[in-house]
């Protein structure tokens, strides 16, 4: 054809198609996405949340063991008693409740579901014996206590939030199986009538703090569990209603109410510890004032290394310090909340999330009370304060979100690709080389071996 291009074979040459424009690369030497990209890869792989949990409650606790041996040392002299005296109490309740945790990761969830009704009938016969005379012991004004013997006592309220947690996670799991949970009355009966019980016996010994707790955790559980907005919000009128009653009716609680924001301590030194708490705060600065240099711990505040020890961490460990307790806070947070939106099992859902939502709400409660935002509450911060009673079952709590958190498909298959080192052959490397399961075998069996071949 004239005027065309013709190749030598006189054949039109071939009309190759256009390239297409390269996608946008990604900008990798920016470090800050990078960093991102590696950030995000990481949260989301299988394991997170069981390391996170595992971490973060690990760091919890060893640092709390520090902090209430450098807050309780000038409370024990004052008392006479050696400076180490509180310490030792915690450490060892620390190591029965790293017992508890460990035996909570090992069992499997059909065993934490039968051990629910037997640990909420043992909860409430002793939040029964707490009223008894002669059993029950006031502390501050708080009759919760039962005295164990020599200087040992129990709060068997604080054990009535994993009783809530593991009994209401069971019922609203069986009911959920069964399809019930659509009806308004299947859904907050027994369920709301078993807590309002607890909240009762509760509060028969004053104890209102431990109260907003058990109903934190109570609303937790009916939004897991779906309740209609009309539900939920008529639920939290009536707890606002009794609460308002129980405040207005108590001049200590209105005490502490009118103290919320106060940086003076006003006529008769009614928001003392308030005050002082935001001062020791105040001087702790970027990095604080070194490790047991605390000046409000010498007898200026009030519940050093219980409910006030954040307050004195900060004065100790500065900003740096209270913001690793916020983080560490936050990452146990998160990583119960993923553990209850990842799986499948509705009782492993709901006992997550209700964990979840009682060590959040309490240490939200704690340290908003410390920083002057929320009213006193005379809460522990879980995990850090000293108490053994509010540290044991807790740390059951924590062994429960790591089984949970083993338990997930994800985690289930990462944790079977894992090999034990011991007895691995050196030799082995590649795909090829796999473990032999006769690997770990002792000598006698393999000089057996050698003679069945005729070698003596």
């Amino acid at each position: 054809m004239p005027g065309s291009p013709q190749s030598r074979t006189g054949r039109p040459p071939v009309q190759r198609a256009a390239k297409r424009p390269a996608a946008p690369v990604p900008p990798h030497d920016n470090p800050v996405l990078r960093l991102h990209h590696r950030l995000r890869r990481a949260w989301d792989r299988p394991l997170t949340a069981y390391y996170l949990i595992s971490g973060a409650g690990a760091l919890i606790t060893v640092l709390g063991l520090i902090m209430v041996y450098s807050a309780s040392q000038i409370t024990a002299l004052q008392l006479s008693l050696p400076g180490s005296y509180f310490f030792r109490k915690q450490f060892l309740a620390a190591l029965i409740g790293a017992g508890l945790l460990v035996a909570a990761m090992k069992m499997p969830v059909k065993l934490h579901r039968a051990l629910a009704y037997p640990i909420l009938a043992g909860a409430v016969c002793l939040m029964i014996l707490v009223q008894v005379p002669g059993i029950g012991v006031a502390v501050n004004g708080n009759q919760n206590w039962i005295a164990l013997g020599g200087s040992f006592q129990i709060q068997p309220s604080e054990f009535g939030k994993l009783a809530l947690v593991l009994w209401g996670a069971d019922l609203l799991a069986r009911k959920q199986d069964k399809k019930l949970l659509a009806q308004w009355k299947h859904m907050l009966v027994p369920l709301v009538p078993a807590a309002f019980m607890l909240l009762g016996l509760i509060m028969i010994g004053g104890d209102m703090g431990t109260a907003i707790i058990l109903t934190a955790i109570l609303f937790g559980l009916l939004w897991l569990a779906g309740a209609p907005t009309r539900l939920f919000a008529g639920v939290l009128s009536v707890a606002v209603l009794l609460g308002f009653i129980l405040i207005k009716t108590s001049p200590n609680r209105m005490a502490r109410l009118n103290c919320l924001g106060a940086t003076d301590p006003g006529p008769g030194d009614a928001c003392w510890q308030a005050v002082h708490g935001i001062y020791a705060l105040a001087s702790g600065g970027l990095f604080g004032s070194g490790l047991g240099a605390s000046v409000e711990k010498w007898g200026q505040l009030p519940e050093a290394h219980t409910d006030f020890i954040f307050a004195v961490t900060g004065e100790e460990l500065g900003l740096a310090g209270t913001l690793s307790v916020l983080a560490l806070f936050a990452a146990l947070g998160y990583a119960g909340i993923r553990v209850a939106g990842r799986t499948e099992d509705p009782f492993v859902r709901y006992a997550a999330g209700g964990v979840t939502t009682w060590i959040t709400a309490q240490a939200v409660i704690n340290i908003g009370a410390v920083l002057g935002l929320l009213p006193i509450a005379g809460v522990p911060l879980p995990l850090f304060s000293y108490g053994g009673s509010a540290l044991l079952p807790t740390m059951f709590a924590i062994g429960l979100l790591i089984a949970f958190a083993r338990d997930e498909p994800g985690a289930r298959a990462a944790l079977a690709l894992r090999q034990p080192r011991f007895g691995r052959k050196r030799g082995a490397r590649g795909p090829v080389a796999k473990r032999s399961p006769r690997s770990w075998n002792t000598m006698r069996r393999r000089a057996s071996k050698a003679r069945s071949s005729g070698e003596r």
